[in-house]
């Protein structure tokens, strides 16, 4: 599997674009750095014309790439702060930044406007036949041409300079079908209106309509991507307004409101009921209740006490607390979400590359379509042949313009990792989000992953009928000297069941076999077996309960009072909220559900039986995790892997898709694809059919993208015609081709509705 830190030593620059207009910018804007020496990688985020450019420092610099950008057209600007960490999308908001878009928005949609406004009197002027009621001034053809001329050249300015730049690096895109065909329509009506002798003898009709509606459809279709593509980076908007603005700061005694950007690590925040928390840290003192939905998804609020983490932008129920903070700026776990939505949102699917070569050919063969089409209609045509012929390179043109075939997967990839980040499933990259559709088998690690991770008091089995209360305070008291996990196990049930505790008056802990202690005037000895054997205590009235609790692989604690066996007691580390269903659920889907754990077989089975996993992997040392899931890749399945440990991190990485419980280790989260961040393992569910909706979104998108093209160029081409007399007006070729964007756009926003 190929390394995530492939870039780790490499330079990285993220810099926004004006003049980018559609994803048909997309070679124009590869063109101008991947050709420079030393640029690794270009990421293109087209709902905020942001890209990402990997390069090696000591072959590029920042300067020469910003350099390369404008001269290929576009003007660059620094879009992310690496101080701060400050957001792509927050940037944006910025006054000026604001200011310079609504400038902008106001343009197309003065343009829009004008334009639409001089087709209507164009439109109406070309065909007097229909409106015998029009003023006779609008039916001449100088008027038509002082009409169109600001439209195809202000209006159009747009198309001519992105044809112009594709030209520079001998190369065509969408812009060179729009320059191209409106050109050809409108010089065209000027050489007709200027020298109508010429072309005595063939149709006085002329194209100032085609050129002038084809134009504002144009702009149009553009404007409606531009509104539809904002939406979809509103999962990390929604994100951005998480961020609590002020924090409450002690500093040298005095308290006083700051902005959040000037919290500084180890300063004292105070959060009062109702607040926010301000950044991420470490709870000093009081206790509090806070709803960590917006981050993890869960929606019932968390305790929090001295010594808990709490998260940065999530909100405070009750009471009052005072947090050392550990982590603000760009390190917050907060700005780190958004960072990598972002990045997945900017990451290109494999899938996208066949779009990619489709488009790098298509260009190229529509030019030769439409050429062909008015060659062949020229002198095959209709008595008036050139108007024919010309009818029908226009249409070719602009009926094939590439762009929903640009949007079709960008477009769904940033709804679908939008959406993972709004269900607590950060996605890495795009490429994770296409695989993981096709997994086959999922290995879960045991300890932490599939359970708590933790041990868990399960059964108190007394022999001589005993209040069950009554032998765990006895149990609870003893162990509370006790330092080991077992005993904190007790202790933690003991407190769950409001039990009084009392102080032993003696205590000793017996290394590797139990403990030993007088509570209330009792002696107390809690261990093993063989304790109890070197004490001369017999068990046999528990042997019957003791083997229950062995065969289901729980740790046995036996409890004898002033020197007689009084109960056993089962400790086991006990299963994660949900498991069961989601296994059920993964396996209901197709998917080879796989138990991977360093336990005993005994341990592992009987976990395995109560999740109904059927292949069981257990005694695998940590180093050899990653060597089973190389095993199963071998026998050709595609892999999933799901843990949370350091000693998962390689596992994770061999994976074809690895998952990491957010609440394990940053080792295993950073060596991850895809991070749960609740660590509820609903999230596995969440992933992979997110991962199905999205990529069953992108072919629906492909197939509207090719379906309109396939279709309509052919019949742009005047095959219908000989026929049907069918012959594609340029004006609905141009209508279509807006459809078609429209249409793609308009089918990924309906993944916001994934649930």
């Amino acid at each position: 599997m190929q390394s995530h830190h492939e870039h780790a030593k490499s330079g990285q620059l993220t810099l926004s674009l004006k003049g980018v207009c559609c994803a048909c910018c997309d070679s124009a804007i590869r063109y101008a750095v991947t050709s420079m020496h030393g640029v690794t990688n270009v990421d293109i985020d087209y709902a905020r014309n942001v890209v990402t450019v990997n390069y090696d420092p000591e072959k590029a610099s920042s300067e020469n790439i910003k350099e390369s950008f404008q001269k290929a057209g576009f003007e660059p600007n620094v879009a992310m702060d690496g101080t701060t960490g400050r957001s792509i999308v927050e940037l944006g908001h910025d006054h000026h930044a604001t200011m310079v878009q609504k400038g902008k928005a106001n343009e197309l949609r003065m343009k829009i406007i004008a334009s639409g406004v001089i087709f209507i009197l164009v439109f109406l002027g070309s065909f007097p036949q229909w409106f015998p009621w029009i003023p006779d001034f609008l039916k001449n053809n100088f008027v038509l041409l002082a009409l169109a001329t600001p439209v195809q050249f202000w209006v159009g300015s747009q198309f001519y300079k992105g044809a112009w730049v594709a030209l520079k690096r001998k190369s065509s895109d969408m812009h060179t079908l729009y320059a191209v065909g409106t050109s050809a329509a409108y010089f065209y009506s000027a050489l007709l209106t200027f020298f109508p002798s010429f072309f005595a003898g063939l149709s006085s009709q002329t194209f100032f309509d085609a050129s002038v509606g084809i134009m504002f459809l144009g702009l149009t279709g553009h404007y409606l991507e531009a509104i539809a593509k904002g939406k979809t980076s509103s999962a990390i908007k929604s994100l951005l307004g998480l961020r609590a603005r002020t924090a409450r700061v002690s500093r040298g005694g005095n308290e006083a409101d700051v902005l959040v950007d000037d919290v500084v690590v180890d300063d004292i925040v105070i959060v009062r009921p109702g607040e926010k928390v301000a950044v991420d840290g470490i709870v000093l003192e009081g206790d509090s209740s806070i709803d960590e939905s917006m981050i993890t998804g869960e929606s019932i609020p968390v305790t929090k006490r001295p010594g808990d983490e709490v998260i940065g932008a999530t909100i405070n129920k009750s009471g009052s607390f005072r947090y050392r903070a550990t982590k603000v700026g760009k390190d917050t776990t907060l700005a780190q979400i958004i960072k990598m939505v972002e990045s997945a949102q900017a990451s290109k699917a494999p899938i996208q590359r066949i779009a990619d070569r489709i488009s790098n050919y298509f260009v190229p063969i529509v030019f030769l379509v439409a050429i062909t089409s008015f060659i062949f209609w020229f002198y095959i045509g209709p008595a008036a042949s050139l108007a024919f012929a010309i009818t029908t390179f226009v249409s070719v043109l602009i009926v094939s313009c590439p762009d929903a075939l640009g949007l079709a997967v960008p477009i769904s990839i940033m709804v679908g990792t939008g959406k993972g980040a709004e269900n607590g499933v950060l996605i890495k990259d795009a490429k994770s989000l296409e695989t993981l559709h096709k997994v086959q088998a999922i290995v879960f690690d045991k300890t932490g992953t599939l359970t708590k991770g933790q041990p868990s008091v399960t059964d108190v089995l007394s022999s001589n009928g005993l209040n069950d209360d009554n032998i765990l305070g006895l149990v609870a008291s003893a162990e509370s000297r006790s330092e080991h996990p077992l005993g904190q196990a007790i202790l933690n049930e003991a407190k769950k069941r409001n039990l009084g505790i009392s102080e032993p008056r003696r205590f000793e802990a017996l290394a590797g076999h139990g403990i030993k202690a007088q509570i209330n005037g009792k002696d107390i000895l809690i261990g093993t077996s063989k304790l109890m054997e070197d004490n001369k205590i017999g068990i046999q009235k528990v042997d019957d309960k003791s083997k229950q609790l062995y065969d289901a692989g729980k740790t046995l604690m036996f409890v004898a009072i002033d020197g007689k066996i009084e109960a056993v007691i089962g400790v086991a580390d006990t299963l994660k909220e949900n498991s069961s269903v989601v296994i059920k659920e993964l396996q209901g889907l197709g998917l080879e559900v796989i138990m991977m754990t360093g336990d005993n077989e005994r341990t592992a089975k009987s976990i395995a039986s109560q999740l109904g996993i059927k292949r069981v992997m257990a005694d695998v040392l940590p180093g050899d995790k990653a060597a089973v899931i190389k095993e199963l890749q071998s026998e050709g399945k595609s892999v999933s892997m799901v843990g949370d440990g350091i000693n998962d991190a390689p596992a994770l990485t061999q994976a074809d898709v690895g998952m990491a419980i957010g609440t394990g280790t940053d080792v295993a989260i950073e060596a991850s694809d895809i991070t749960l961040v609740s660590g509820d393992l609903k999230g596995v569910l969440i992933a992979i059919k997110l991962s199905k909706s999205t990529m069953k979104n992108i072919k629906q998108n492909l197939f509207w993208a090719f379906a309109y093209n396939a279709a309509l160029i052919p019949v742009g081409a005047g095959v219908l015609y000989p026929f049907y007399g069918v012959l594609l007006d340029p004006i609905v070729a141009a209508g279509a081709m807006s459809i078609s964007t429209v249409t793609v756009v308009l089918n990924a926003l309906r993944l916001n509705r994934f649930r």
